[in-house]
This record gives C-alpha cells, sequence and structure tokens, in this order.
C-alpha cells in the first residue's frame, strides 16, 4: 500500500438503495450526526493539501466510498483531480479508486473515469436471484442497472472489479453465483462478509453461519485453483492475499495479516477516522481542518485503535493454523460472527491445495 491510504466519503452516508445489508447506514446511526452531506470544495481542497503534504513526494492512494460517492457528482470529482494535479508540486504517484453501486455512471462518467485511471469497485451480488438484497428505493432489484454498468465500463475500458456482499444466501449458492460471474466474464472478485449492526445477533439469510462460511471457503477455494491450474484464473482478493501469505510475499488486503492498518477516513465535513466500520465519534481522530495526518496519525485514539488489534486471542497461541489464518482477519467481522470454526475447517481442508502456487512469482 502507498505510504498514504485515503478513504473518501464526498456524499456522506447519502445513497439512492435501500440494500436490506447496508453496514455504513449502521455506522451513521451510531454517531450524533447521522450524515454530512456534500463535501465542499474548501474541504476537499484541504483534504488533497494536507495528504499531499504527509506524502511528501511517496505515494497517495484516494479511494471513495460512500454512502454512493458518484451522488456528490461529477463536476467534485473533475474539481478533485483538477486540484490533485494542481497541488502535487512534488509528483507524488496518485491512484484513485472509487467503490460504487454503478447506478448513476454513464457515458461521461465512464469517460472521466478511464481518462483519470479510476480502478472501480462495483457492487453486483452475482445472478438476479443473488442480487435481491441490493434493492432501488421502491423495491425493485438493482441487477439489469448494474449490468448494464458493467458493459458500460467495459466498452469504455474502465479497470474494474466485482464487490459482492457475502450473505448466508451467497455462501449457500456460491458455486452458481461463481459460474454466474464467470459467464459473465468478471475476473476480479471481491466476497466481503455481511455484518451484523452492532452490538446484533439477529439470525437470518443476510448472516453466515461458522458453517456456512466454512463450506462457502473450501467450494469456492476448489473452484479458484482448478481455473488456476487449466489457466483459467479469476481473481478472488481473499485467495490471491492468503496465497501471497503462504508464500511469504507481502499482502495488500486490509486485516489479512490479523491486526489492524494505518489508514484514513475522511467524511464530507473533514472529520477523520482509522477505519470504515469504526466512522464513529468514539474514533474520530480531527478534523481536517484544523489538523494534519501526522497528528492524527500519532493520537491517542489512533494509536489505542492499532493496539487492540494487536492482541492474539488465546486460543490462537497454540494452533497450528495461526500462521496463516491470523486469528481470523478483521475484526469487525470478528465482532459480528465467531468464524474460527470455518477457518479450522477450510485450512485443513484446503492447505495441501496451496502448494500448486509455489512457484508463483510476486505481483
Amino acid at each position: 500500500m502507498p505510504p498514504l491510504s485515503l478513504m473518501i466519503k464526498p456524499a456522506s452516508s447519502l445513497c439512492n438503495l435501500s440494500c436490506e445489508y447496508c453496514f455504513y447506514r449502521d455506522v451513521s446511526e451510531h454517531r450524533e450526526h447521522l450524515g454530512f452531506g456534500v463535501m465542499s470544495k474548501d474541504t476537499a481542497r484541504v483534504l488533497i493539501e494536507k495528504a499531499l503534504k504527509y506524502a511528501d513526494g511517496q505515494g497517495v492512494a484516494f479511494a471513495f466510498q460512500g454512502g454512493e460517492p458518484t451522488l456528490a457528482g461529477l463536476d467534485y470529482f473533475e474539481y478533485f483531480v483538477k486540484t490533485v494535479n494542481e497541488l502535487n508540486i512534488k509528483k507524488s504517484p496518485v491512484f484513485y479508486s472509487m467503490q460504487t453501486n454503478g447506478t448513476v455512471i454513464d457515458e461521461k462518467w465512464a469517460e472521466f473515469l478511464r481518462e483519470n485511471n479510476f480502478l472501480v469497485g462495483l457492487s453486483l451480488d452475482g445472478d438476479i436471484e443473488a442480487n435481491k438484497f441490493r434493492k432501488k428505493p421502491g423495491g425493485e432489484n438493482s441487477f439489469y442497472t448494474i449490468i448494464d454498468t458493467a458493459r458500460l465500463l467495459e466498452k469504455h475500458k474502465v479497470d474494474f472489479n466485482i464487490l459482492t456482499v457475502l450473505t448466508g444466501y451467497c455462501a449457500e449458492n456460491i458455486e452458481r453465483i461463481y459460474s454466474f460471474f464467470r459467464f459473465q466474464h468478471f475476473g476480479y472478485l471481491q466476497f466481503i462478509p455481511c455484518l451484523r449492526p452492532f452490538g446484533s445477533t439477529e439470525k437470518s439469510e443476510l448472516y453466515m453461519t461458522p458453517e456456512q462460511y466454512g463450506d462457502f471457503l473450501i467450494k469456492l477455494f476448489n473452484l479458484y485453483v482448478k481455473d488456476y491450474v487449466r489457466h483459467q484464473y479469476v481473481s478472488i482478493r481473499q485467495f490471491d492475499n492468503w496465497v501471497r501469505l503462504y508464500l511469504g510475499q507481502p499482502t495488500e488486503q486490509c486485516g489479512i495479516m490479523g491486526h489492524c492498518s494505518h489508514q484514513f477516513v475522511s467524511e464530507a465535513n473533514g472529520n477523520i477516522y482509522p477505519c470504515d466500520f469504526y466512522c464513529t465519534d468514539e474514533y474520530l481522530l480531527g478534523n481536517i481542518h484544523d489538523t494534519d495526518f501526522t497528528q492524527m496519525e500519532h493520537s491517542e485514539t489512533a494509536v489505542n485503535f492499532i493496539r487492540e488489534s494487536l492482541t492474539i486471542p488465546e486460543r490462537c497461541k497454540e494452533c497450528k493454523l495461526y500462521p496463516i489464518c491470523r486469528g481470523g482477519g478483521c475484526k469487525r467481522t470478528q465482532q459480528s460472527e465467531d468464524y474460527c470454526k470455518a477457518y479450522k475447517k477450510f485450512f485443513t481442508s484446503c492447505l495441501p491445495l496451496f502448494r500448486v502456487f509455489i512457484n508463483e512469482k510476486p505481483q
């Protein structure tokens, strides 16, 4: 990862869909202000200035997320890129990405994304049945709109990944869903476990049981290995990172090493937090208008946030799978569900298959 990884929520928690599992709606409901509107140009400029100052000529990754970030408008993004170009006097390498539901993307958007080398994470949960939780406000499935956007991104040669919320339903039907993605020629996939709201123990088809998650990992990893051996490789981010870890190579996915990493998340008003999952008042590091990233990085809140994740659970200290499981990854996922049994089942079953990647070179 670049020296500075900055996630930006230019439209705060605003969204034009009504997904049944939206984690950021839950996050925003656990703070004093539900949302902060659309980021002003003044806040964007201060954010860019201080980000480039912190990077000091090294790389900067600007990742836009929401809510739905495109609701900030194309003008906002054009201004942002123009201002980065203007202020980047030390020539920091700059990387842009965006996670979007795809419903606003049109020809102009696609042209802009391609011209500025944005990597797009397009949210899609599978075929039309699997996408049933990703609804428009009137209850309509957003599936066909998202597929049309995928075709548009392909037409304009925009690099994009598919981001899938891993529900219990998805886990139960992963072979069909993976087949659908392959049929659509989607070569880069990411599966993100669906999170229960803070403090919830709700049971439903949205939330995987450890048994479902273990079976999901085994089924999908076997498909992943088969396609790799057949020279029909499909990138699955979690598996790619576990393979790197197995080979002793650097990983890039947050949480895969079993602890949190330094990153910053900016809300639309310039509030800065240490993690997308924890944009709550308790974890507020400061506001970009009156402090800078160095101060926030060394603040007590930021230091404690990282420190809390470094404690190795007692049950992991003697576990032979710990070197690759690393205690089950992301702490927010662990707060939602204990997947220890799932990881034991997966690694016990599939660890021998990792050997097929022995000669894989670092990427």
